[in-house]
């Protein structure tokens, strides 16, 4: 038998087997000395059946006109006869016997007392100076049959107590269990950005230390963590200043200088310190996305933070070049309009970045709240979108760009519970790349879709 894995089917079934083994020695026991003590009951009775027979044998005996003569008693009605006599005188003739006496059955008389055969249980005695003599049997088997029924009347209860018994110890076991459940509970909900305490304040004495030593190790993974984030979020605040000195000087030297080579060089100055500042944000919005609140107490409409953003980017870049399209209803969501614009931008740039020149970026929002970005371009291999959501990591490795974009997209979307979704080719098209995720909004009473051309009302419950 294969023991259980959990906790709680190991203390039901070790405690069952321990009850049943119990138990189950209890009553064997029990029955022994039942045996024991019925064994004395009936050799008593055995001997005392001779001793009242036998005087009242003696006087029949005595008083017959015709010695000599086996005289066996009829029964008065029938019945079952577990005791059965035979009277003999000295030569061992039958003098008197039981209506159902069988005297194969009773050995020669050897003197008084017990003694055993392989199927009955005698008594003998005598009077008269030893000439009548008298022998009580009782089958072994009727003793047997008792003894049989004493045991069958201990072990039935067994099938109906047993297995109340062992459904009262899985209840007790399972209530028992019931705050670690909880406990394990609260784990299993929590995200994996989530390393506050957990609480175990009901977990018995047992379990308390374990909790405390988790809780422990999650206190310092918060705090590492936190540190970590810390450092990213000062190091790029405190980079930006000087920063923004070195690209004016870079600025003024290109200005003031009319050498050729003097003034590439303080482009190329330039646009690395630019870069080197725009990883500095990108730092920043990572230490945002895995560390800053983003579900909002309140929710906002997610239409208005999506033309920002597309407005924003669109005048560095070519007229028509994203395309925003977005629902005629509200986009309600408590998610932070900060961290949504941080997702929206990132996604936007990244297409931007990697797509085809002079093609339009489509931005998608829709009612449900599933936002969707394309952009047409070369197709990325299956292998190397698995691994796009990681840190400084780019399809390409010759194109412009931190390699953070996605990776922060990612964090946001592993906080709100939802998760990016990268396809590529783009759905409908040979090429190009899409990533999309499910927003969390809050719907209205009623949103209009349009389907093949008609519009109907759709009645959506409020979550």
């Amino acid at each position: 038998m294969r023991w259980p894995a959990s906790l709680q089917g190991r203390l039901g079934l070790s405690l069952g087997l321990a009850l049943t083994v119990l138990w189950l020695l209890a009553a064997t026991v029990t029955a022994v000395i039942v045996r024991g003590e019925m064994d004395e009951v009936f050799d008593s009775a055995l001997r005392e059946t001779a001793e009242r027979i036998l005087p009242l044998a003696v006087t029949d005996i005595v008083g017959r006109e015709v010695q000599g003569v086996t005289q066996r008693l009829a029964p008065i009605r029938e019945h079952d006869e577990f005791f059965t006599y035979l009277v003999r005188d000295a030569d061992g003739r039958s003098l008197l016997q039981s209506h159902a006496a069988d005297p194969v059955v009773f050995p020669p008389y050897d003197g008084p007392g017990f003694r055993q055969t392989a199927t009955h249980r005698l008594y003998s005695d005598a009077a008269l100076q030893g000439t009548i003599r008298i022998t009580v049997a009782e089958p072994l088997a009727h003793r047997a049959s008792v003894a049989r029924e004493i045991r069958m009347g201990l072990g039935l209860p067994l099938l109906i107590v047993l297995p109340v018994a062992l459904a009262a110890i899985v209840l007790a076991v399972r209530f028992s269990l019931a705050p670690l459940r909880r406990f394990r509970t609260r784990l299993e909900v929590r995200g994996a950005r989530d390393l506050s305490e957990v609480p175990a304040s009901d977990l018995p004495a047992e379990i308390g230390p374990l909790a405390e030593t988790l809780n422990g190790l999650l206190a310092r993974l918060r705090e590492a963590f936190e540190a970590e984030r810390s450092f990213a979020a000062n190091a790029a605040h405190e980079l930006r200043t000087p920063l923004a000195g070195a690209i004016a000087q870079a600025q003024r030297l290109r200005s003031e200088t009319r050498e050729p080579a003097t003034e590439a060089r303080a482009a190329d100055i330039e646009a690395t310190l630019k870069r080197l500042t725009r990883l500095s944000e990108r730092l920043m919005q990572l230490a945002r996305a895995e560390g800053g609140r983003l579900r909002m107490d309140r929710s906002a409409d997610l239409r208005t933070v999506a033309r920002v953003v597309v407005d924003d980017l669109g005048r560095a870049t070519a007229e028509g070049r994203i395309v925003l399209r977005l629902p005629t209803a509200t986009v309600m969501s408590d998610i932070d309009p900060d961290a949504f614009a941080i997702l929206l931008r990132n996604l936007v740039e990244n297409a931007l970045h990697h797509g085809t020149e002079n093609l339009a970026v489509e931005v998608t929002l829709t009612a449900d709240g599933h936002l969707a970005v394309a952009n047409d371009g070369p197709v990325v291999p299956s292998h190397m979108l698995d691994r796009l959501t990681a840190r400084f990591e780019r399809a390409n490795a010759r194109a412009d760009g931190s390699g953070l974009g996605l990776a922060i997209v990612a964090a946001i979307a592993n906080r709100i519970g939802s998760p990016l979704i990268l396809k590529s080719p783009r759905p409908g098209a040979a090429s190009g790349f899409e990533a999309s995720i499910r927003l969390p909004i809050e719907e209205s009473f009623h949103r209009k879709e349009i389907l093949s051309g008609e519009q109907r009302v759709v009645e959506v419950e409020r979550p």
